[in-house]
């Protein structure tokens, strides 16, 4: 049955500075006052130390993680249909799944933990072996499952007992005969004939079977109790009751309990279309994140799958887009970037102005829509354009940047220079992390012809800390281009007091390039020395392609 839509998953990008993750919380608020969707705020990496102060300091919640958007098993429609205990008849699952429109059924267990499962071809199997005589007992069968298929009655005997020993016979036959042929413990099936009757109780049958809704005689029933044998009736004839007695047996008995091909929630949809394409099942059981079962799905659940809906805030590239972008719905787009390669598979609504933060943007878009900014989320907006912008000292800051923020310091209760102090002083402190920590603090990825090189920044509001960090990177730059896949990478060390950026490299091009775009020379340590560069979007990434461009 049709599940209820997924929230929309509103994220900025990878490796997230405080402005990506920052502008995802107040839009997706935003969007959840305004309009009928409901939005949800996610990460696309590790929190960086000023974001966590941040949001810290305003009580607002860490978004959760969310890394890649590719349709999983819990997007598709599938069917949430319960599991049957291994106790049911052949013939109830058989109406099972002529009423349900399926052709597998799932066995679990008391809590839920699948068992096995049963298929049609299953089901034939078992009906056509008519021939096993002694598949009840083999199978244990209760004598509920033979009331229930034979639309029975318990006449003698205790209705929760169990098929251990003996054959089905067809007591059709002449006493004399049926003398010679019944034997200790088997189920009879007979009629209203007295004398057929007491014979098999005198042979030590273990269940007899009348067939026709023959009464039967208080001599019988006392006889039977007082030797042990039961006695139930059934209103089908003696054809019928022999023709139904083996969909008694339980489906247990006839399962598939090992290699049974199943997925999780979490599964990806790709992955389930390859297994699906290699057998010729229909039906498979679904696991949620505990184990327990949860539905089944089909081939046609996964043609018909769900797209993730997704709206993206603080890019627009798809190098720094989350893992799968591409297999999801984008709703919307909102950003303060160049216009990048990241394409979409229908129109969506695109917001880009030239401004230092999308913060800003969104700030506008509150106003335009007529709500208030809480105090909380103003925060994180005022820190989101302050982290952008160096605290107004970046070219890529704007009159209408610093206007916006002092606007929302004072909805927020904070005074600018005191929060920006304490905010940059908590993003470059070194203590306890790593090399790949530092530099994935705030890491993009860029294109330029075929030429796919990585730029990082960090920024810093002392000398001291500047040089520590660049101690700390320099020997782990070539790990890093490696890990990254890119043919260079840059580090961008960012002095905000003296507004300028000291920058580390690695790569085949690197250096040339550093140097043809900034008409520059690196220092006795490898280092450049960028004077009054401060920004990566605006003043670094331009003159970087424009000089990949020459080569």
């Amino acid at each position: 049955m049709p599940k209820e839509a997924h929230k929309v998953v509103v994220i900025g990008h990878r490796n997230p500075d405080t402005d990506s993750i920052c502008s995802a919380i107040a839009y997706a608020e935003l969007k959840n006052r305004t309009s009928t969707l409901v939005c949800e705020p996610r990460r696309a990496g590790k929190m960086n130390q000023e974001t966590e102060f941040v949001l810290k300091k305003f009580g607002v919640t860490p978004p959760r993680m969310c890394t890649d958007v590719n349709p999983k098993i819990r997007d598709v429609d599938y069917r949430e249909m319960p599991g049957i205990p291994g106790s049911t008849s052949l013939r109830r699952a058989w109406k099972i799944m002529r009423d349900q429109q399926i052709d597998t059924l799932s066995i679990t267990s008391a809590d839920n933990e699948l068992e096995g499962i049963i298929t049609v071809k299953d089901l034939a199997t078992a009906n056509m072996d008519v021939f096993d005589t002694a598949v009840l007992a083999k199978s244990r069968t209760s004598y509920k499952n033979i009331l229930e298929t034979l639309n029975g009655t318990m006449v003698v005997g205790d209705a929760d007992a169990v098929c251990t020993t003996g054959h089905i016979k067809i007591g059709t036959a002449t006493p004399e005969m049926l003398e010679s042929s019944v034997e200790k413990g088997d189920i009879v099936i007979l009629s209203n004939r007295y004398e057929s009757q007491l014979c098999a109780i005198e042979k030590e049958a273990s269940l007899l079977i009348i067939c026709n809704g023959a009464k039967v005689g208080r001599t019988i029933q006392r006889i039977a109790d007082e030797t042990g044998v039961a006695i139930m009736t059934t209103p089908e004839d003696t054809y019928a009751a022999g023709k139904l007695i083996s969909q008694c047996a339980p489906i247990s008995y006839y399962m598939t309990r090992d290699n049974i091909l199943k997925f999780t929630l979490v599964t990806p949809v790709a992955d389930v279309l390859r297994v699906m394409a290699k057998v010729r099942h229909r039906y498979f059981p679904i696991l949620d994140e505990d184990g327990k079962y949860c539905g089944m799905v089909s081939r046609r659940n996964v043609i018909a799958l769900r797209k993730r809906r997704i709206i993206l805030v603080d890019h627009n590239e798809a190098t720094q887009a989350v893992e799968g972008f591409d297999q999801a719905e984008i709703l919307e787009i909102i950003d303060h970037h160049r216009i990048g390669s990241l394409e979409t598979s229908g129109p969506v609504y695109f917001r880009n102005q030239p401004v230092g933060c999308t913060a800003t943007i969104i700030t506008q878009m509150y106003d335009e829509n007529g709500v208030d900014i809480p105090p909380q989320i103003a925060g994180l907006l005022l820190a989101a354009i302050l982290s952008d912008t160096l605290a107004f000292r970046s070219p890529t800051c704007t009159p209408v940047d610093e206007n916006t923020a002092k606007r929302l310091a004072k909805i927020a209760g904070v005074d600018i220079e005191e929060f920006s102090t304490e905010m940059f002083e908590a993003g470059e402190k070194l203590d306890g992390k790593t090399p790949e920590e530092v530099f994935l603090q705030d890491f993009k990825v860029f294109m330029c012809g075929d030429i796919r090189f990585g730029v990082a920044q960090g920024s810093y509001m002392t000398r001291k800390n500047l040089q520590a960090a660049q101690a700390l990177l320099q020997p782990y730059l070539e790990e890093a281009r490696n890990k990254q896949n890119v043919e260079d990478l840059y580090m961008l060390l960012t002095d905000v007091p003296k507004e300028e950026s000291v920058v580390i490299c690695t790569g085949r091009y690197a250096a040339e390039v550093l140097s043809n775009g900034f008409e520059s020379r690196p220092a006795a340590d490898g280092s450049w020395t960028l004077p009054g560069v401060v920004s990566r979007k605006k003043q670094f990434i331009p003159a970087m392609m424009s000089a990949y461009q020459e080569l």
